[in-house]
């Protein structure tokens, strides 16, 4: 099954990184949101990253052009009457995802294979939103997306060989080492990792460390390269606290996500692309620790 054009659903930080990086492996992409003002922002981000590429030798300016030429912007479903494949990238969200490919279902010729880059949904449920349950498939990216070299693969009950072949041919092609898993809350990455920074959470909301002293102990203490905290704050705390939610309902309450990510959630601490979570951001950059924490932690102590 060849597949040539590619149709990113959601606008977002992996929506528009997957864009990107189908485009400057040579496919032909359509990005689509419902919000005119986020592909709009996407477009100008994903030109400023090609041409820090440029500026930095890791492409030409030719082939910077070239993958412009073939990414398009929409803000309506047309451009998935030509998709050999979709790749949802919205909100961790069953009924959002259902709806996305429901929408999809009469649009799309047959052949298109609906793939999600959902983080902890069952591929089988979301498989029973559409009439082609053969031809979903999970595809698991990592943001960000153009520099992260994984991307884990998940295959449904009724998955096929042929639609898992074709997914990892694209994977591959886009330059991603893959992983496969089976259709289980997590799958891989995150039923290990999940766990451990949301745990990193409960460490620092039950007054055992500070977050500084968090993450860099398991920096300093077991050489990561980032602490589970300014990960989160990376990953969207927002994101950590629907996939932590989900495997709390899927499999028990040790997967329960921590008071204090709650709170910091519907507070609007977000993270990174709020301008606030674990720490402060500007411009995207660290620039400290949140102050609501420090001060929380003065009052614990």
């Amino acid at each position: 099954m060849a597949i040539q054009n590619i149709f990113v659903v959601g606008a977002g930080l992996m929506g528009s990184g997957i864009a990107q990086n189908a485009v400057t492996s040579g496919y032909t992409v359509t990005l689509n949101d419902q919000r005119q003002e986020a592909l709009d922002r996407a477009k100008a981000n994903i030109e400023k990253a090609l041409n820090r590429d440029v500026e930095k030798g890791r492409m030409t300016a030719e082939d910077r052009d070239a993958a412009l030429a073939r990414l398009t912007y929409d803000v309506t479903l047309e451009g998935a009457r030509q998709a050999d494949l979709v790749i949802e990238a919205i909100i961790e969200d069953l009924k959002a995802k259902q709806a996305v490919f429901a929408s999809l279902e009469d649009i799309c010729p047959q052949h298109t294979i609906f793939a999600s880059n959902t983080s902890s949904i069952s591929l089988t449920a979301l498989a029973a939103a559409t009439k082609r349950p053969s031809q979903v498939v999970g595809m698991h990216f990592f943001s960000p997306v153009p520099r992260m070299k994984l991307c884990e693969v998940i295959f449904g009950l009724l998955t096929t060989q042929e639609v898992l072949d074709a997914v990892k041919e694209v994977g591959e092609k886009m330059g991603k080492t893959l992983i496969q898993a089976d259709d289980k809350p997590g799958f891989i990455v995150n039923r290990a990792l999940l766990p451990m920074l949301n745990e990193a959470c409960v460490i620092v909301g039950s007054y055992i460390g500070s977050v500084e002293e968090m993450d860099n102990g398991m920096k300093l203490g077991c050489n990561h390269p980032m602490g589970p905290l300014e990960l989160a704050d990376m990953i969207g705390l927002d994101i950590l606290l629907d996939v932590m939610t989900t495997m709390e309902k899927e499999i028990g309450s040790k997967y329960a996500p921590s008071l204090l990510l709650r709170k910091l959630v519907v507070s609007g601490f977000l993270g990174r692309k709020s301008g606030a979570g674990f720490y402060t951001y500007e411009n995207g950059k660290k620039t400290g620790v949140n102050p609501v924490l420090t001060h929380f932690q003065s009052l614990a102590r």
